[in-house]
């Protein structure tokens, strides 16, 4: 008996399988290498909680282009590549850290405590600047006066004159001696370093409620009042007269401090910037407002991590 052949209708089904396997083959792997749609990226909305690195630099004023404040460490200890404002102050190094940010105008007493970070509220035009930015994005918010630190505060602005006179011998109170010259004797004769032009001083003559200085200046001496650059430019047997030697172009970029009688404050010694020198009126102008307030501030910011509201 010859074998029996193959049936042609299961050679058909045979082939129809071979091909729907293949098929089915194929589409697992398109379905496997086909490009994924992207995971959203969290963007910073109101009321998340960020870490962000920052450049602080000054866009207004006589310090525009200078750093006032940083979170990175290396661009601190730069003074090079990044200037520093006259009022800026570096911290620990433990310091330079991502600042933790609460985006929103409020917070409650004492932040909100994610982990072992605060976050707190900042100037509006800071978190408001944040806003649909990605983690890892880089980005520059101008913030101006009404968003940040408020415009100048008048009262603490004054004036000072460029050139005045000190008189040669000064009466003193004997019992505010101590406190206008700490650490000296009241004896006649003791030389010391006046406290406010560095010059010489003498005590010239003592009785039960006064003491009398005698100040010695040279012609010609550089001296420091309030931290200032002055000159003695004359003297007599009664007087020294002193000039200052700031310019116009000082505005701005020169930082004085007082010692006692000074606007906005009680803590001494009160620094001040020397915002303008007028020549015309023989004044130069002390603003003790914060350096930062009444300026357009820049900051370069990175934003590091987001935790969702």
């Amino acid at each position: 008996m010859e074998p029996r052949k193959p049936s042609r209708i299961l050679f058909v089904v045979l082939v129809i399988v071979v091909i729907a396997a293949a098929g089915a083959a194929s589409a697992l792997v398109y379905e496997f290498n086909k490009p994924k749609a992207p995971h959203p990226l969290l963007t910073v909305q109101e009321g998340d909680n960020i870490t962000v690195n920052y450049i602080g630099v000054f866009g207004s004023g006589g310090q525009a282009g200078r750093v006032f404040d940083t979170s990175f460490q290396s661009i601190a200890t730069n003074n090079v590549t990044y200037p520093k404002s006259l009022e800026y102050e570096p911290r620990p190094s433990s310091g330079y850290t991502p600042l933790p940010v609460h985006v929103g105008p409020t917070t409650p007493q004492g932040g909100y405590v994610v982990g072992n970070l605060t976050f707190d509220s900042v100037v509006t035009g800071f978190w408001q600047g944040l806003l649909g930015l990605q983690g890892n994005q880089t980005a520059t918010i101008v913030v101006p006066p009404n968003l940040g630190y408020g415009p100048l505060n008048q009262s603490c602005i004054g004036t000072a004159p460029l050139s005045f006179t000190v008189p040669v011998l000064t009466n003193v109170a004997a019992s505010r001696f101590s406190a206008q010259y700490p650490g000296v004797n009241s004896t006649v004769g003791v030389v010391f370093l006046d406290p406010t032009y560095g010059w010489n001083d003498t005590v010239f003559s003592v009785n039960s409620t006064t003491v009398v200085v005698r100040s010695s200046a040279s012609l010609g001496e550089s001296i420091h009042p309030n931290g200032l650059p002055f000159v003695v430019a004359a003297l007599n047997a009664t007087t020294i007269s002193v000039s200052s030697l700031l310019t116009p172009a000082n505005a701005g970029a020169v930082l004085g401090h007082v010692t006692s009688g000074g606007l906005c404050g009680s803590t001494y010694p009160l620094p001040f910037i020397v915002s303008a020198v007028n020549f015309a009126t023989g004044t130069y102008t002390m603003n003790f407002n914060p350096e930062v307030q009444g300026e357009t501030l820049d900051f370069v910011v990175t934003v590091v991590d987001i935790f969702p509201a």
